[in-house]
């Protein structure tokens, strides 16, 4: 889809919710919020979003409550020279131009390079049984099941070859040799794929265990469900993990729950409130993580562990452990009614 920055511009009385949609939509990172002539008001980015959904702010704010009222901008005509100098010095990925106060066009830095490639490994979960989809696994890892018109993992690696990573692990245990005959060493995509097979099942995060001696000890390395389907930025997250210098980072999807009556407080016999079926907003676990090298070296061999228990350690440690919050499209495909989701979402999501 080719990125028209028109459809960046949104109203300031336009909610959180709808800014994600735009973004998703436009793979843009950023909106614009201006008035009904173009003026900018002010921009919301990934960024922005991601520190909203953290001070629970919810998905129905207005954007004129999170917007940045000073955004970093240039002149129409601007050079090329000038503008990446000048994102590069703010640290920023895109820059407005404008014209007399009025929105006249979205410079982004990727558009100025070509893409990046990245030699961190990428470690995708693959050896599930997949019991919740039976029959559709009886004869099929839940992994290769046909999402639109090719198999789930394809589309997971695909997405990360997209991004530009081009070194992947794949662990097997039921029906490995499904998954082996169809990625075969990865030269199709021109990435190299290795496997680590489970003799037993190890957990969700005991096959880190199994991982070769070779496996850099420098660069963190991008842990991910071979069932989940997302477009969640991986270079983001990988940035964001570095950054602040972390040795583990979750992605965290935020999950609502209305409680269907009303939630009555009080002290002994008073009651001081009455709440009529309020929400509840939880962050969960998106099954992907990004570890440090001693984070990956921590996992004994053979030892059966979920990838929860993994990051519970480093917290009693005291190590830094951060969460990433998502907007984006994502979908754990653990249940019948999410395979019938995925077949339908795939249309729209630009992955097919």
């Amino acid at each position: 889809m080719k990125f028209v920055w028109q459809n960046i511009l949104i109203s300031p009385t336009r909610t959180l919710r709808d800014a994600l949609e735009v973004i998703n939509e436009q793979a843009s990172q950023v909106v614009l919020v201006v008035d009904d002539e173009n003026h900018l008001l002010g921009v919301v980015t990934d960024g922005d979003i991601r520190r909203a959904l953290l001070k629970n702010l919810g998905l129905e704010v207005a954007l004129s409550e999170i917007m940045n009222l000073s955004p970093i901008t240039a002149q129409r005509g601007t050079a090329k020279e000038q503008l990446i100098e000048l994102m590069e010095r703010k640290s920023i990925l895109s820059v407005p131009l404008v014209d007399k106060g009025k929105v006249v066009g979205l410079e982004m830095l990727k558009h100025f390079f070509s893409k990046p490639k990245y030699d961190n490994p990428v470690f995708l979960m693959a050896g599930g049984f997949g019991t919740r989809l039976r029959p559709l696994t009886d004869n099929c890892p839940k992994p290769m099941l046909q999402i639109g018109n090719k198999p789930i993992l394809e589309t997971v690696l695909k997405s990360f070859v997209k991004a530009g990573f081009r070194n992947f692990y794949i662990s097997t245990h039921y029906m490995p040799e499904l998954i082996l005959s169809h990625f075969g060493d990865g030269s199709k995509w021109g990435v190299n794929i290795e496997y680590i097979h489970e003799d037993k099942p190890l957990g969700t995060g005991g096959a880190l265990g199994l991982l070769p001696d070779d496996v850099s000890q420098e660069l963190p390395l991008i842990l991910m469900n071979g069932d989940v389907l997302t477009k969640v930025d991986f270079t983001r997250l990988l940035e964001f993990h570095c950054d602040n210098g972390a040795d583990a980072t979750i992605c965290v999807r935020e999950y609502e729950y209305q409680i269907p009556y009303g939630v009555i407080s009080g002290k002994g016999n008073r009651i001081t409130e009455m709440v009529e079926k309020p929400i509840q907003r939880f962050f969960v676990n998106a099954g992907i993580y990004v570890l440090s090298p001693s984070v990956v070296n921590a996992v004994p061999r053979e030892l059966n562990i979920d990838m929860p228990t993994i990051l519970e350690q480093q917290i009693a440690q005291e190590k830094d452990v951060l969460m990433f919050p998502i907007h984006e499209y994502w979908l754990d495909i653990g249940r019948m009614d999410d395979f019938n989701r995925a077949q339908v979402d795939i249309r729209s999501l630009g992955m097919s």
